[in-house]
């Protein structure tokens, strides 16, 4: 009687607060679940390969800590493309017009691949001067392995573009199980390589790229051979890739390009504080990045709710249902805080195991618990208003206001207080941690506006009656 009871009950909850006319809960639930797991093999595999560098060395570590901030700005133009193809394709899925759907992926997996190739071009090409410029003040063997790090992950861009081009169009139309498989692929064989080059070879750093490199065109092969011979819902062939639709590029970077934007001069401000954390020594670098991995764990669940909504929300707006729309973002909002909570609560126990994993020297103990004590606390609820919320806000169309709001919070607040925190008045990562914290109570707080208003559903991105 009990079991009954409680699964009634727990359907009138899930009814309540996550079904509305356009999707239900369990649809919901069929879209989220792969999507939290991909992050979760994502971020715990992260955790091991950094672990498994950390074991080359600090030196090995902050070289890798101080190209990722790079990769991540460049990596992000692209993934950013691939949001707004995920937006487009889940407008049109909403409105019922599944000849755009096709359209629109294909239009997506263009564009995506061939900037891609134009940010390969420019790492291999200009590597050194852009190392030079951001992380001169690195020691002599941090810079090498750096270079060496750079370029490898320079070659392997178009392997990661066109898998999440892929992905991304996947997610639009709720196939999220397909886009979890691909993840697995990449990031289970990346950490075998890892092993392999790492553990075995010895190879440090070389190794790292090498094994990425492989890894990232696997699953870019098996994206290709997914969509070619056996998806059943894109029905995209190898010529729809060469194929420019205009008017869907449009579409497509009318939300993409300022998320990319957004991407470029966020992450920017992040290499900024990059560099003023390289000023402060290797242990800050080292502090920083093993900071960093934990952040992204206790996010793990958080992230996955942001992604799912971009394409819940999509559909809602394809379907012209605001209500819907509206429901669902106060609903994974609270989800979010909740998530950050519990695994707030689980990190904090095993917080000296974790930490262990990274072998970090005893001199940044003190500093790292601090940093991931008080990112924790701040995290619950600021996080999802400054983070989730703008995801939803850029499903429905807004993308220029949501791309500008993040643009200027970031270099107005986080970049020139980190600097005066950290820097001027000597408070060091910490105080670069803090202003980045504060920074996340102004873009919450523009977002909540935006949403409460009217304006960001009001963009007619697409047409149910397309028929380009």
């Amino acid at each position: 009687m009990l079991p009954q009871t409680l699964r009634s009950r727990s359907h009138a909850v899930l009814n309540k607060y996550l079904t509305g006319e356009s999707i239900d809960y369990r649809q919901v639930i069929a879209l989220f679940v792969p999507i939290l797991i991909d992050q979760a093999f994502l971020f715990g595999l992260s955790l091991v390969n950094t672990a498994m560098i950390s074991s080359s060395g600090v030196a090995a570590i902050s070289a890798v800590s101080m190209v990722d901030s790079l990769n991540i700005l460049l990596v992000q133009i692209f993934v950013a493309l691939a949001t707004g193809g995920t937006v487009v394709v889940a407008q049109y899925k909403g409105g019922g017009n599944d000849r755009m759907v096709s359209k629109a992926a294909a239009a997506s997996v263009s564009a995506v691949t061939l900037a891609a190739a134009a940010l390969s071009l420019i790492v291999l090409v200009f590597y050194h001067p852009l190392l030079k410029l951001l992380f001169g003040s690195a020691e002599p063997e941090v810079f090498s392995l750096a270079g060496t790090y750079l370029v490898g992950s320079g070659l392997s861009f178009l392997g990661i573009a066109f898998k999440e081009a892929i992905s991304g169009a996947l997610r639009g139309i709720g196939r999220t199980r397909v886009t979890l498989g691909l993840s697995l692929i990449l990031n289970v064989t990346n950490v075998l390589l890892n092993v392999l080059f790492l553990n075995i070879l010895d190879m440090g750093v070389l190794g790292l790229t090498i094994a990425v490199n492989i890894s990232r065109y696997l699953a870019a092969a098996c994206a290709l051979y997914y969509i070619l011979r056996m998806d059943a819902s894109l029905r995209l062939r190898l010529k729809d890739f060469v194929h420019w639709n205009f008017s869907m590029l449009k579409k497509i970077l009318y939300i993409g390009l300022p998320f990319a934007a957004e991407q470029v001069f966020f992450n920017g401000g992040k290499m900024l504080t990059q560099i003023y954390i390289v000023s402060l020594g290797t242990y800050a670098i080292a502090a920083n990045a093993i900071g960093g991995v934990l952040a992204m764990i206790l996010q793990v669940p958080a992230i996955a709710l942001s992604t799912a909504l971009v394409t819940v929300v999509g559909q809602c707006i394809g379907s012209r249902n605001i209500q819907d729309a509206r429901k669902f973002t106060r609903t994974f909002m609270w989800l979010a805080s909740g998530s950050l909570l519990a695994t707030g609560l689980l990190l904090i126990p095993f917080y000296r195991p974790l930490v262990g994993l990274f072998h970090p020297p005893g001199e940044i103990m003190q500093v790292l618990f601090l940093l991931t004590l008080i990112n924790t606390i701040v995290q619950i609820p600021l996080w999802p208003a400054s983070f989730l919320l703008p995801g939803a806000l850029r499903a429905a169309g807004d993308s220029r206001f949501t791309s500008v709001s993040a643009m200027l919070s970031m270099w107005l607040f986080r970049v020139i207080l980190g600097y005066i925190l950290g820097i001027t008045l000597n408070f060091g990562v910490v105080g670069v941690w803090a202003a980045m914290q504060l920074e996340w109570v102004i873009r919450g707080a523009v977002f909540l506006w935006r949403y409460r208003g009217d304006r960001w559903y009001k963009h007619r991105l697409v047409e149910t009656t397309d028929e380009q």
